[in-house]
């Protein structure tokens, strides 16, 4: 059986990511670092969907973590593979680049790129081989395209996810496994509360901002057999501010 992979699941865009992605009909793994309640609550709509879903807790910077919980979840599924990754988890600790700290560079990196190399490496040898291929999708951003005042943590990791996409995609492609990046602005989430709204609205110009669902839409459409032809693009959703 395939299975989905979404890691950060449990809240925001990735939540609605699940949540879409178990329409597909197929199984999700909902991973997690250290909100259990937020992704049993993933989990439960999901299955009040009648979807399928599995939680998997592990912190995705961490390279002994990640191959523990892998390890962990092959040994009860021998027969099963994970044939599509959404690599979603970010953290963001913003603040200008002169008062940033050591801590707050290397946390932000290390959760958005070192998960991408741990988990896509590791899976990447299951997909390989199989005759279908399989899907990555992963979550940039805005900052990552344009880079945004404040982020320059953020925006270094968002960059340089663009890049291992366009990379990867081209290594991948023969095997039809198919790569691609999404960019998100500013989409209603818990990560975006603390922003001054109103002022950024002025900025879009479809005048709102995005809605999770929205962005879990167009995970949805790369990760299907629709979207076969396309790898290693960057597209992105953010009302046209920035195109």
């Amino acid at each position: 059986m395939k299975y989905i992979l979404v890691t950060g699941g449990s809240r925001g865009i990735g939540r609605s990511i699940c949540v879409r992605l178990a329409n597909m009909g197929m199984p999700v793994v909902i991973n997690y670092n250290s909100n259990k309640e937020a992704a049993q609550e993933t989990q439960l709509l999901i299955e009040q969907n009648g979807g399928r879903a599995e939680l998997l807790p592990f912190d995705v910077s961490n390279k002994q973590d990640v191959d523990e919980a892998l390890d962990l979840w092959e040994a009860g599924h021998p027969d099963d593979y994970i044939s599509v990754l959404v690599n979603n988890a970010g953290i963001r600790r913003d603040n200008v680049m002169f008062m940033m700290s050591d801590d707050d560079w290397h946390q932000v990196l290390d959760t958005t790129l070192d998960g991408f190399f741990y988990i896509t490496r590791r899976l990447l040898k299951h997909m390989m081989p199989r005759k279908r291929g399989g899907r990555i999708v992963n979550v940039a951003s805005l900052s990552g395209v344009k880079g945004l005042p404040g982020q320059t943590n953020y925006s270094a990791a968002k960059a340089a996810l663009i890049g291992a996409t366009k990379a990867l995609a081209q290594e991948v492609a023969p095997r039809n496994i198919t790569v691609n990046a999404i960019a998100p602005g500013f989409i209603e989430t818990d990560m975006t509360k603390e922003l001054p709204v109103d002022e950024l609205k002025k900025l879009i110009p479809v005048g709102r901002f995005g809605l999770p669902d929205e962005v879990a839409a167009l995970v949805a459409f790369l990760a299907s057999d629709d979207a076969a032809y396309i790898t290693g693009e960057v597209i992105n959703i953010n009302g046209g501010l920035y195109t």
